[in-house]
């Protein structure tokens, strides 16, 4: 082969694996996933929701998972069905569900806080909650549809076992992106929806089948209050990742039945601001 003809190749080849490359990319929350049977399921949404605002907004949230036509894909192994909130002000986990909450949770430096529990020894979710914290979505800042659309669709998907397609603030144009539609971006509906790589990734997610499913609600009560996050932050349990920017942590906690409580804290940009590396619950989220 000539050397010419070699060069064109492997500019070939090259420009192959840059255009291919963003699709080998994986955001998956540590192989997290529900256990189930068959190649599509429903995943039950709790309503605790107390204002027909928040109701609005995961309302779309519920729609755009469940449409995957939307974003190129055809199809998604996870749809949702909104249920009658089983849950109190404190977002308690119930077997087999999501419950999804808002309430003025204080001045604790997060806006949206996802958990899930996983069955002793496995990755496979048992239960999970999503909270939006008003007291930071009652203030200017905040308080804007586009920014509250993107932190429902993230915090809900956390618990499908989906992660972030990006930390940085950039926009991805998925609501699993950081970018922040605040300020000048209040307007902007970007990243307020899912994109068709987050089904993608479900769908790599859920390639297999599981001998039992998780998704059976054996109990009309959360499986045990050791499970359950509390408001007081040290129930989160060992910090274990924290994005550059401080935008994000992850926290673990092994309880006394065997399983593992798994919680994902999006903080507020003054949060994240005023020290990136910081453990943020210590201090005080300022």
């Amino acid at each position: 082969m000539k050397l010419q003809h070699r060069r064109q190749l492997l500019v070939a080849i090259v420009a192959l694996f840059v255009i291919a490359a963003p699709l080998l990319a994986t955001h998956s929350w540590g192989g997290y996933h529900w256990a189930r049977t068959t190649p599509q399921f429903t995943l039950k949404l709790g309503d605790n929701l107390t204002t027909a605002d928040w109701k609005s907004h995961l309302q779309q949230t519920s729609t755009d998972w469940n449409s995957p036509q939307k974003f190129g894909p055809s199809s998604t192994p996870v749809l949702t069905a909104i249920v009658a909130g089983q849950s109190n002000k404190r977002c308690s986990l119930v077997a087999g569900t999501t419950q999804v909450c808002n309430r003025t949770y204080g001045n604790n430096g997060w806006l949206g806080l996802a958990t899930i529990n996983l069955a002793s020894g496995t990755l496979h979710i048992t239960q999970g909650s999503a909270k939006m914290n008003d007291t930071y979505f009652n203030t200017a800042t905040y308080n804007n549809p586009n920014e509250r659309e993107h932190v429902m669709c993230q915090e809900v998907a956390h618990t499908f076992g989906l992660d972030h397609q990006s930390t940085d603030g950039s926009s991805l144009n998925t609501c699993m992106d950081y970018f922040s539609n605040t300020g000048a971006n209040a307007g902007s509906t970007a990243s307020t929806k899912p994109n068709s790589h987050d089904f993608d990734e479900l769908n790599t997610i859920y390639a297999h089948l599981d001998s039992t499913t998780t998704l059976a609600q054996t109990t009309s009560t959360s499986s045990g209050t050791d499970v359950d996050i509390t408001d007081n932050p040290n129930s989160w349990g060992m910090l274990v990742s924290q994005s550059n920017n401080g935008r994000s942590s992850t926290y673990e906690r092994y309880n006394s039945d065997g399983s593992k409580t798994v919680t994902h804290v999006y903080w507020t940009l003054e949060a994240a601001a005023n020290c990136p590396s910081c453990d943020h619950r210590n201090d005080g989220g300022h």
